[in-house]
């Protein structure tokens, strides 16, 4: 079993109320609320439960998943209780770190908000520590749905044509995303660094002054370690060019989904087209220009980069726990993982592959997703999983030293306010 201190998996945890919708509920709730066809659009703020129907029921009618903050931390309390619901950990280090412990890889966690609930949720092989000083309890909602959901009332009908998840939040801990002071001394030890969080944060004062002592902290990475970002929905959109100008020249794998690939971009991607999908990585690679660019999506797993060969491995083992949450959620056993490496590849995504790579060459390197046909598929989590496989097997394996080393610079002293 690997060293926990070789993994240190950052920056916040959450406690999640996952609810999977139905249509009775959500149609009652639009007669309730009054709410008309013409007002799905872009979502808005959301600062009451109807604005929280609103935004779910636009987000169903594309089959697209998305995340964003909630003025009134009530009105998640409110719409949860409507539905039954299951009470788990997110955030995607959090995720990632169940995921990498069942794979006998433990890691060290740093939180932001610690509660009996996250006691007693983690992993016992694990290690982790906070920032927070006491224990705080801030839930985030997460709205499932599955392809075919139909919701008809009124003038409205509308019918989900993929399945997909949501995340609304209202937590302070995670938007003020403080670190401890210990977590440069934690990644002195560290062969593997992961990145997320920023995205809940509110306060571009803040933003600027945590990026400044992570850049800090990271000076003690040893030579050779990995660093790992995952990208995420920002709550203040703004932000997100923030924390990549702040972080790409520390960070050596940068990844994605197919919603985050497509509003950089600004405008759909075909997913199953190589021409494409070549045209919008090279896009992304200019403005997202890290030694590694990792996409997952349902269709595919993609390294674009010099050596994107060296992840092959890293890529078949997240995209296999992927499908294997898709289809079993978090109770799957070994069997399960052992039965869906036998499954057939999506025939589709076999074709898509060898066009990328006739198109790309050796600066790609892709992994087909899995033919999969589940009546009720788990949706949240699936890129947080596919992190905590892709690391695993980095830890597992040795990470690939990176091509040239690094040491991050500070553009300011972290004490400078």
């Amino acid at each position: 079993m690997a060293n926990a201190s070789r993994v240190v998996l950052g920056l916040g945890g959450c406690v999640d109320y996952e609810v999977k919708l139905t249509a009775d509920v959500l149609e009652q709730l639009v007669v309730n609320y009054g709410i008309a066809a013409a007002e799905l659009t872009s979502p808005a703020t959301v600062t009451s439960e109807r604005d929280l129907v609103v935004s779910i029921l636009g987000y169903v009618a594309r089959g697209r998943g998305g995340e964003h903050f909630v003025a009134s931390a009530p009105a998640l309390e409110t719409f949860a209780g409507r539905f039954p619901h299951r009470v788990a950990l997110g955030g995607t280090s959090v995720r990632a770190g169940i995921l990498m412990s069942r794979l006998d890889v433990p890691s060290t966690l740093h939180l932001v908000s610690v509660n009996d609930t996250v006691r007693r949720l983690l992993p016992p092989d694990g290690d982790y520590f906070s920032s927070g000083v006491e224990d705080t309890f801030y839930p985030h909602l997460i709205v499932q749905y599955d392809q075919g959901l139909r919701i008809r009332t009124g003038e409205l009908d509308i019918t989900a044509p993929f399945p997909n998840r949501l995340i609304y939040v209202n937590d302070p801990a995670n938007g003020a995303m403080l670190l401890s002071g210990d977590l440069g001394n934690r990644l002195s030890k560290a062969g593997v660094f992961l990145i997320s969080g920023f995205n809940a944060m509110r306060s571009a004062e803040q933003l600027d002054y945590r990026l400044a002592e992570l850049r800090a902290h990271m000076r003690q990475l040893p030579p050779g370690a990995v660093t790992y970002f995952e990208d995420a929905a920002y709550h203040e959109p703004a932000f997100s060019r923030r924390v990549r100008d702040a972080l790409l020249d520390a960070i050596d794998v940068y990844g994605l989904n197919e919603d985050e690939l497509q509003s950089y971009l600004g405008h759909p991607v075909d997913l199953l087209s190589a021409g494409e999908v070549a045209a919008a990585l090279t896009a992304l690679h200019a403005l997202i220009p890290v030694p590694t660019l990792v996409l997952h999506t349902k269709y595919w797993a993609i390294a674009l980069g010099s050596r994107a060969s060296d992840y092959a491995d890293a890529l078949d083992t997240g995209t296999v726990m992927a499908a294997t949450r898709y289809c079993h959620g978090d109770d799957f056993t070994d069997e399960d993982v052992a039965r869906l490496r036998r499954q057939p590849r999506r025939p589709e995504s076999v074709a898509f592959a060898a066009a990328l790579g006739s198109r790309m060459g050796d600066t790609v390197h892709c992994v087909p997703g899995f033919a999969l046909d589940v009546r009720n598929p788990t949706t949240v989590g699936l890129g947080d999983t596919f992190v905590g496989g892709f690391l695993a097997a980095l830890a597992r394996n040795g990470t690939p030293r990176p091509a040239t080393p690094r040491t991050p610079s500070i553009g300011r002293k972290a004490d400078d306010r």
